[in-house]
């Protein structure tokens, strides 16, 4: 797991469309497995993960518990969720929050469903709703409560996982939150990744660090021994160091989450996260 999978984030992410933007309902563009390269070649696929990583960067090291700004439009975001001089952008970007709290035929929830609440803040920075300086916030307040709430959802519904791969799979239902969680816990001067077996060292820590949150959710939720229900993190917990295991499990999202197609056939493309291949600056 030694990949750095860093890459700058997108220059689009902070402009502001201007007021003639057409925006669209976002829709199915994937309907084959070959038309996966679209997807990897395209502006939504350049922002999504230029928008994971700056995030990524933003919250190295940091603890959900401390101090943050949170710019006004961000408070703007709260009280009106939209500004009214942007309300042609409600369907397109309140269609990935929709997307984003599993499929209510099969109540089913996976990272497809993860990924659409991430497209959209990510579509909430494109409009200038949110900024890319709320970075912190962004994970700490707003994608954390999300998770809260998915993990109420999960345990009251019994909700299926969405694609799992079981034992062979990171998690059940989320990823980014692994990713984001290990670089917060990027050089901590005691936990290292062997810690995050220890039960003793999540139910100290777990208040502060989103990836030990995830590990204590795991554990409410299965029975037996770690090492034989999650198998992978298992494996991860012998990597020598934190910034090692955030690089790896980049690596993974993109390829056992992006370049899976059960997962990105259900992705929805619009004007701000849209399928045309990526223009070069």
């Amino acid at each position: 797991m030694a990949e750095s999978g860093r890459q700058p984030p997108s220059d689009s992410l902070e402009e502001t469309p201007p007021t003639t933007h057409n925006f669209m309902i976002p829709k199915k563009e994937i309907n084959t497995v070959p038309d996966m390269g679209k997807w990897k070649r395209s502006q939504a696929y350049a922002d999504y993960i230029g928008f994971i990583l700056t995030l990524n960067e933003g919250v190295k090291g940091k603890k959900l518990t401390c101090e943050y700004k949170v710019s006004e439009e961000a408070e703007n975001l709260v009280a009106t969720v939209v500004p009214s001089h942007l309300a042609a952008a409600v369907p397109e970007v309140a269609l990935y929050l929709k997307e984003s709290v599993g499929n209510p035929t099969r109540i089913d929830y996976g990272t497809g469903h993860e990924a659409a609440f991430a497209a959209f803040l990510c579509c909430l920075c494109k409009i200038g709703v949110l900024r890319v300086d709320d970075q912190m916030a962004i994970v700490f307040k707003v994608f954390n409560r999300y998770l809260e709430v998915m993990r109420k959802l999960q345990k009251t519904y019994r909700m299926e996982p969405a694609g799992s791969q079981g034992v062979w799979g990171l998690d059940d239902f989320q990823f980014l939150p692994f990713i984001w969680g290990s670089s917060q816990l990027i050089e901590h001067p005691y936990l290292e990744p062997r810690h995050f077996v220890d039960e003793k060292a999540v139910n100290e820590n777990h208040k502060d660090y989103m990836f030990l949150e995830c590990i204590l959710f795991i554990t409410e939720m299965k029975t037996g021994p770690f090492a034989e229900h999650s198998n992978q993190l298992w494996n991860i917990s012998a990597v020598p160091s934190w910034s090692k295991v955030n690089q790896g499990l980049i690596r993974m999202y993109k390829a056992e989450c992006l370049e899976k197609f059960p997962v990105i056939q259900h992705f929805k493309f619009g004007s701000l996260l849209p399928i045309q291949p990526v223009t070069s600056s």
